[in-house]
C-alpha cells in the first residue's frame, strides 16, 4: 500500500504541537526537521544540555506519514488550528511507494572506518576490508555508534594509546563501543561502567556479538581498582563532578581520555583536573575535544 507524506512549513514555536495534533488526528508519524537543511542557513542543534536556549529550528517542516485516502487539506487545516496557528501553514504532499522499511532503515546506517585498520559494521554489513578490526554495532537505544564526532576522537585516541595486555576502564560505556575497541586492540582487562541498565544490557549484547571478554556493570556498585587507561565520554557538567572518582582508578602512570566536551569547555575541563591530572588537548573534531593526559 503506498502511504502519502505531507511537508508542512511552520515556526520553532509550534511545531511540536502541530506533529503531536497530527498524531492525535491519525499520521502514523510525525517528526521535526530543520526547514533550512541542506542550506547554508542550516542549525546544528549539537550541545550539552542546557547549552541550547531554544531547541528546535526557527524554521521548522513537520513531516507526517498518512494513508493515502487522507484528506490532507482538511487534517493540515485541523492540527494547525489545535496547535494555535493563526493561518492554514504551507505544506507540499508526496505518495511514497510502499517498502521494506527495515531495509531502508538499515540502508542509512553503513560501516563507517575509523582509521587505517579500525572500522564499526552494522551486523548486516560485510566488512570492507577483512583484514581490519572490525567492531560489529547495531544503530539502538545507548549513546554511542562511532558516528559522533567524540566517540571518534576516543577511539582514535585508544588506537593511538592502548598496548596489548593493558587494563582498561570505560567510565560511562554507553554502547560499549569504546571497551570493545580497547578488547579488539589488545587490552586484556576491560570493564564498562554506566548509571542506564539500558546501556549496561546493551554493551553486555555487543561484547558477545564481537565475542569479546569486556565486562560491564552499573555505576551504582562499588568499584575498585586502578587501571593502566581510563576513558569518559560523558559530558563536561558530569565529567566535572566526577573527576576525583575518574583519577581515583588511572593507575601512577596510567592515561586518561576525556570527551563529550565542547571546544569552549575545554580549559574549564583542564582546571577542573589539575589537582589530580594534567590534562592537555589531543584532537579536535566539529567544535568539540578530546583532552588526554598522564597520571603522575
Amino acid at each position: 500500500m503506498p502511504w502519502l507524506s505531507l511537508s508542512i512549513q511552520t515556526d520553532g514555536a509550534h511545531a511540536e504541537a502541530l506533529a503531536d495534533a497530527l498524531l492525535a488526528e491519525g499520521a502514523m508519524a510525525a517528526s521535526i526537521e530543520d526547514a533550512d537543511a541542506g542550506t547554508p542557513d542550516e542549525t546544528p542543534q549539537f550541545g550539552e544540555p542546557g547549552s541550547i536556549a531554544r531547541p528546535g529550528w526557527e524554521r521548522s517542516r513537520v513531516v507526517a506519514l498518512v494513508t493515502p485516502e487522507t484528506d490532507a487539506a482538511r487534517l493540515v487545516t485541523v492540527c494547525a488550528a489545535t496547535a494555535g496557528l493563526d493561518e492554514v501553514p504551507d505544506y507540499t504532499r508526496e505518495e511514497i511507494a510502499d517498502q521494506d522499511w527495515v531495509r531502508v532503515t538499515q540502508a542509512q546506517f553503513e560501516p563507517i572506518r575509523v582509521s587505517e585498520r579500525l572500522w564499526i559494521v552494522p551486523s548486516w554489513h560485510q566488512a570492507p576490508d577483512p583484514g581490519a578490526i572490525v567492531l560489529v554495532l547495531d544503530p539502538g537505544m545507548a549513546f554511542g555508534t562511532g558516528s559522533h564526532p567524540t566517540t571518534r576522537l576516543c577511539l582514535e585516541w585508544l588506537e593511538r594509546c592502548v598496548a596489548p595486555g593493558q587494563s582498561v576502564l570505560d567510565y560511562g560505556c554507553g554502547s560499549g563501543i569504546l571497551a570493545i575497541a580497547a578488547a579488539r586492540l589488545g587490552a586484556t582487562e576491560v570493564l564498562g561502567v554506566d548509571i542506564d541498565p539500558q546501556a549496561v544490557s546493551a554493551s553486555i549484547s555487543n561484547a558477545e556479538r564481537n565475542q569479546v571478554g569486556a565486562r560491564f556493570q552499573n555505576a551504582e556498585r562499588a568499584l575498585a581498582g586502578q587501571f593502566d587507561i581510563v576513558v569518559a565520554n560523558i559530558l563536561a557538567n558530569p565529567l566535572k563532578v566526577l573527576a576525583p572518582a575518574v583519577c581515583a582508578h588511572v593507575r601512577p602512570g596510567g592515561s586518561l581520555a576525556l570527551s563529550g566536551i565542547l571546544c569552549e569547555q575545554a580549559d574549564e575541563l583542564i582546571a577542573a583536573y589539575a589537582s589530580f591530572l594534567p590534562l592537555r588537548v589531543a584532537d579536535t573534531r566539529d567544535g568539540w575535544v578530546c583532552l588526554a593526559g598522564v597520571k603522575e
